[in-house]
């Protein structure tokens, strides 16, 4: 799957869990400066990703995503 592809998905999977705009996230979005996601919301998004890609994603890693772009890195290594 292509990083677009994800891109596209997780955009989707962030827009619906934390109730923002899809148009307004970009690659570059941080998670907690631009979108105020908090810790909570960042672990549901985890859960929403691991759902969508049928993966699992180590609780230690879920916490260190800061922006769209390092989630969509990581799920191309798992899902590649």
């Amino acid at each position: 799957m292509e990083n677009k592809e994800i891109f596209e998905k997780v955009k989707a999977i962030i827009a619906e869990k934390l109730a923002v705009d899809e148009d307004s996230i970009t690659e570059n979005s941080s998670f907690v400066n631009d979108l105020k996601a908090d810790s909570m919301d960042i672990l549901d998004l985890v859960s929403g990703f691991e759902e969508e890609f049928d993966i699992t994603i180590p609780d230690e890693k879920g916490r260190t995503f800061e922006t769209v772009k390092e989630v969509v890195a990581y799920l191309a290594t798992l899902i590649d």
